[in-house]
């Protein structure tokens, strides 16, 4: 029975040393916590600052390649552009020299009509 009762009054003493509550970590004073708190409101304004110059940069890149291609765009409508009026030049050209050999042939006919027409003394 003394075993028993040696072993109940251990299991109290050391039950009542681990239900304790532990002692706080660190006991922060006012200025420590003020100097921390400035500190975090450091690192988050160059965060900040760092993500918008990346931002700015990346919408840089964004209307540089806007902008050339842009550029690329103009370049081939002026190309298109160019062999349209060339390709229309051509046909103007052509149908000048269709005009002028059926105003020819038409001509040549005229005479020989006259010709025909006209007895000859």
């Amino acid at each position: 029975m003394k075993k028993t009762i040696a072993t109940l009054i251990a299991g109290l003493f050391a039950t009542a040393a681990f239900a304790q509550t532990p002692a706080p970590a660190t006991a922060t004073t006012p200025a420590a916590a003020k100097a921390e708190a400035k500190q975090e409101k450091q690192a988050a304004k160059a965060e900040v600052k760092e993500t918008k110059g990346e931002q700015k940069a990346s919408a840089k890149a964004d209307v540089k390649e806007a902008k050339q291609t842009a550029k690329t765009e103009v370049k081939k409508a002026k190309a298109d552009a160019k062999e349209t009026k060339a390709e229309a030049k051509a046909e103007v050209k052509e149908a000048k020299a269709e005009h002028k050999a059926a105003k020819a042939e038409h001509k040549a006919a005229a005479h020989t009509t006259v010709a025909a027409a006209t007895p000859a003394k």
